[in-house]
């Protein structure tokens, strides 16, 4: 059977994403699940994290799987020893990779030489796990996907871009607001454009957070700096001082709206203080269901495949 690897979102098909999600409801509702019953899967991190680790590790534990746990120093992936090697090594003893890297480029080297799955769990490019543990969120607590609007107020980042691809692919609205030079990348915008118009949505980059706001279902934001651009947090808190979200930003969107953020926050920069505990924040919801989504998704992966 081919090897299924999940580098970005757009590896899973609607219907995927759809089932896993489905799946996850099941599984955060009190199903059982052996499926990863004799399996082991490598976590291998150059980045630091707490929800990443936290909900991979529960995720295959609960699902009757080995996690096996790699700090950035007991591998260097790239540096003490090659990429290449490292997946070799690994594809022998485990039944698939997750890995959290800085260069989109590693888990595609970690997928190209391993015979077992490749789970990126972050890269400076997508951060499709992530994803799905938003729509999962955005389904739970509005009650669609198809239909609804999520606006990103932010830098258009990893999370930004599997954030906008996937939303597009189940057929939800997106738009984004960043300052002149930090929206989508070009071509991910386009393909965003492209799969949301074939489900009847739409996606687009504004520069206005109050034009992105007004009348979403979700507002959502990240950091303003991620891990690896320290050296330009001067100059972004200047570029996105106007873009920080505020209960007075919160209220232009729908009544009954939901604020969203993937976490670790910034109080005082891309929110409010207080905002976390705002009563429209599903932001410690969201974070449990990194939880839900990854069995659903590892499911997928290695073991039952979803309905």
């Amino acid at each position: 059977m081919n090897k299924r690897d999940l580098l970005s979102i757009t590896d899973l098909s609607p219907k995927e994403i759809e089932g896993v999600l489905n799946r996850a409801v099941e599984l955060k509702g009190g199903a059982v699940s052996n499926a990863l019953a004799g399996k082991s899967v490598a976590l291998l991190f150059e980045k630091p994290s707490l929800r990443t680790k936290l909900s991979f590790d529960l995720a295959v534990h609960q699902l009757g799987g080995h996690p096996v746990y790699f700090a950035p120093e007991e591998v260097g992936l790239g540096k003490r020893e090659p990429v290449a090697d490292v997946a070799r090594v690994l594809e022998r003893q485990v039944d698939c990779l997750m890995a959290r890297t800085f260069a989109h480029a590693t888990v595609e080297e970690l997928a190209a030489h391993a015979s077992v799955p490749v789970v990126n769990a972050l890269s400076d490019a997508e951060h499709p796990c992530q994803a799905l543990a938003d729509l999962l969120t955005i389904q739970e607590h509005t009650g669609r996907l198809q239909g609804a609007t999520i606006a990103f107020i932010g830098d258009g980042n990893n999370v930004a871009v599997s954030l906008a691809l996937g939303a597009a692919s189940l057929g939800a609205s997106f738009v984004i607001a960043s300052p002149q030079g930090y929206g989508l990348p070009a071509a991910v915008l386009a393909k965003a454009e492209a799969m949301a118009a074939e489900r009847n949505a739409t996606v687009k980059q504004v520069v206005a957070p109050q034009e992105a706001v007004r009348g979403a279902d979700v507002v959502y934001t990240d950091v303003w700096t991620s891990m690896g651009q320290e050296n330009e947090a001067q100059q972004r808190r200047q570029a996105f001082q106007e873009y920080q979200v505020t209960p007075e930003l919160m209220a232009l969107a729908k009544p009954g709206a939901i604020f969203m953020h993937d976490l670790p926050a910034h109080h005082g920069e891309e929110i409010a203080e207080g905002m976390l505990e705002h009563p429209r924040s599903v932001a410690f919801a969201q974070a449990e269901n990194k939880l839900h989504a990854t069995k659903g998704l590892l499911e997928l992966l290695l073991g039952r495949t979803p309905a």
